[in-house]
C-alpha cells in the first residue's frame, strides 16, 4: 500500500501528520455541512423530526466524521510501528467515545418524538404522563447501558485487557457478589425505578404530599424524585421513599382535582343566597370545569357555623386559582350584603349591682 504523505521530500516528518489532520477536519466539516442541509432539506417534510436531529446531532458529529478519517489516513503515513500503535489506539478509544455520543444523543431524538405524540399540555393527559414517565426512566436505563458498552469497547481494544480476561471471568462471580454489596443502596434505587416507572404509584407532573409539602412531581431519575414545590421550593426526595412510605397522590387516577374551600359565618346568614352566588361565581369563570358544584354547611360550633363549597378544575394549578377566586368572591359577597353575618362574639356583661344585660351580638371590634 503506497504512503500518500510519507514520501513528501524536503519537508519536516510532522508536516505529513499535521496535513492529514488539517485534511480529515476540512473533509469531517464538509460532510456535516451537507449532513445538516440535507436535514434542514427535509425539516419541509418532517418538521419537527428534522428539527430535533438537526438540535441533537449537530455538535456531536463535528468530530466523528474527522476522527474516522485521521484512523484511515494514519496508515499512509510513513510512522514508527510503536508510535502508529499508540495513535491508532488512542484513535480508537476516541472514535468509540465520539459514536457513543452519537448514540445518546439519539437517544434524545427518540425522547423528543415520543413527548410530541403524548403531550402532556392537554387536559385529560393521564395516558401521556404514564407514557412521559415510562420513557424517562427507560432512557436513563439506556443511557447507562450504552457508556458501559462503550466503557467495555474501550478497555477490549487494550490488548493487556484481552489478554486478563479470562482471569476476571473466573473471578467474576465473586467479584459480584462484593459489588452487589458494596452498591447495595443503589441496586435497591435502580430496581425501585424499575418499579415505579411500570406501576406508576407517581407519574411526572402528578399533584402530590410528601412530609407535608404539597407540590409537583418534576423529575424521576435512576436515584431520586424531584418535587416541585407550590411556592417554586424543589424537595429532593430518593426513589425508594415512594415504595417505602405512604404519600398522598392528587392525581392517581386523573387530573381532575377536586377544590375545597371554607367560610365560617353567624347563624344569621341565610344560606340560599350564599348558594346562588356561588352557583353564579362558577358560571362566569373559565376555571371550573362545570362537572361539580357543591356548596353545604357542614359544621357548626357555639360561635359560627361552617359553609363547605365543592367544585372541580381540570388540574391542580387551575384548581388552587379556582379555590382562592372564589373564596374572595363570597366574601365580597358577604361583606357588601350581609355584614351582619360575619363571624361575631356573643357575651353577657354584669353591672355592679349585680343585674345582668344580655347583648346578642357583639362584633370582635367592640370594645367595652
Amino acid at each position: 500500500m503506497p504512503l500518500l504523505f510519507g514520501e513528501l521530500s524536503g519537508f519536516p516528518s510532522w508536516v505529513p501528520v499535521v496535513l492529514l489532520v488539517s485534511l480529515s477536519f476540512i473533509v469531517g466539516f464538509l460532510a456535516r455541512l451537507i449532513l445538516l442541509r440535507f436535514i434542514r432539506y427535509w425539516q419541509n417534510r418532517d418538521r419537527k423530526l428534522f428539527k430535533s436531529l438537526e438540535k441533537h446531532l449537530s455538535g456531536s458529529m463535528f468530530f466523528f466524521f474527522p476522527l474516522m478519517l485521521i484512523n484511515v489516513g494514519v496508515n499512509y503515513i510513513n510512522i514508527h510501528p510503536d508510535t502508529l500503535y499508540f495513535i491508532t489506539n488512542t484513535l480508537n478509544v476516541f472514535i468509540i467515545l465520539s459514536f457513543c455520543s452519537v448514540l445518546i444523543r439519539l437517544t434524545n431524538v427518540a425522547q423528543d418524538m415520543l413527548y410530541i405524540r403524548y403531550d402532556i399540555n392537554i387536559s385529560n393527559n393521564l395516558r401521556a404522563r404514564k407514557i412521559r414517565t415510562q420513557i424517562i426512566y427507560v432512557k436513563k436505563v439506556v443511557i447507562v447501558i450504552l457508556v458501559l458498552f462503550c466503557l467495555s469497547l474501550i478497555l477490549l481494544s487494550f490488548p493487556g485487557v484481552r489478554k486478563f480476561g479470562t482471569t476476571i471471568l473466573a473471578g467474576a462471580g465473586v467479584a459480584g457478589i462484593i459489588i452487589g454489596f458494596a452498591l447495595q443502596k443503589s441496586l435497591v434505587n435502580l430496581f425501585a425505578g424499575i418499579q415505579i416507572a411500570f406501576t406508576q404509584p407517581i407519574k411526572i407532573d402528578d399533584a402530590v404530599v410528601v412530609e407535608k409539602e404539597w407540590g409537583w412531581i418534576e423529575e424521576i431519575n435512576l436515584t431520586y424524585v424531584v418535587v416541585r414545590i407550590w411556592d417554586l421550593r424543589r424537595l429532593v426526595l430518593p426513589i425508594t421513599y415512594f415504595t417505602e412510605n405512604p404519600f398522598q397522590n392528587w392525581t392517581r387516577n386523573n387530573a381532575q382535582i377536586l377544590g375545597t374551600v371554607f367560610l365560617y359565618v353567624d347563624y344569621s346568614m341565610p344560606v340560599e343566597p350564599l348558594r346562588r352566588h356561588f352557583e353564579k361565581i362558577l358560571s362566569e369563570t373559565r376555571l371550573w370545569d362545570q362537572e361539580t358544584q357543591v356548596l353545604q354547611v357542614t359544621d357548626t360550633t357555639e360561635k359560627t357555623m361552617t359553609i363547605r363549597m365543592l367544585m372541580t378544575a381540570q388540574n391542580s394549578p387551575i384548581a388552587f386559582d379556582l379555590r382562592c377566586y372564589v373564596r374572595e368572591k363570597m366574601i365580597e359577597f358577604i361583606q357588601q350584603n350581609y355584614p351582619q353575618s360575619l363571624p361575631q362574639v356573643r357575651a353577657t356583661l354584669t353591672d355592679s349591682a349585680g343585674d345582668s344585660t344580655d347583648r346578642a351580638a357583639i362584633p370582635p371590634s367592640a370594645h367595652e
